[in-house]
């Protein structure tokens, strides 16, 4: 891969920095567009998520997904999280390194790749659920229309991501994009 992977995360990471910094507490109990979720769920899949590829990007055990990984200060655990993970994926030699993905065997890559697309995409989620601006680093937006587009997302009942949804006329690319992982984009 010729781009700047661990620029891109960093991007990925400032932008749900951003958001998260402006959650109030009283939106912690909001829906989101991500079935049967709250706020504080999604910042917890979230923060989460990111415990979960430190340990495959170190190849340590995996934390249980039942931690509360947030407690009360999401912006403080996540920011803690994204430390120890950039931390980890900027370690010489990472990308090409032989890791476990949730989808089998890779390297490192794909790891950091896989992280730029929940954050877009999960950052996406929390500007909807909480009314943010659904502005995204270009770069990441471009990265990620690139990576998952060019996939195989598994979609439908009980799969990762619904069926394609239409995007609103004139929509922007982040808002495209978030139709076509089966999002349904606010008016």
């Amino acid at each position: 891969m010729g781009e700047d992977l661990n620029g891109l995360y960093a991007a990925a990471a400032a932008d749900v920095d951003r958001l998260i910094a402006a959650v109030t507490p009283d939106q912690l109990a909001a829906s989101t567009p991500c079935e049967g979720w709250d706020v504080r769920t999604l910042l917890n899949h979230i923060v989460g998520g990111n415990a979960l590829f430190l340990a495959r990007a170190t190849g340590a055990p995996g934390p249980s997904r039942d931690t509360d990984f947030v407690g009360d200060d999401a912006l403080g655990a996540y920011r803690a999280s994204v430390a120890a993970l950039t931390e980890a994926f900027a370690q010489d030699g990472f990308l090409a390194k032989p890791v476990t993905t949730p989808f089998g065997e890779g390297v490192g890559a794909v790891l950091v790749s896989m992280r730029i697309n929940e954050y877009l995409l999960h950052g996406w989620d929390l500007a909807v659920a909480t009314g943010q601006r659904r502005e995204f680093d270009a770069g990441v937006v471009a990265f990620a229309e690139r990576a998952l587009r060019g996939a195989d997302v598994p979609r439908g009942d009980g799969r990762m991501f619904k069926e394609e949804q239409p995007a609103p006329e004139g929509a922007g690319a982040v808002d495209a994009l978030a139709a076509y992982m089966g999002r349904r984009v606010p008016g």
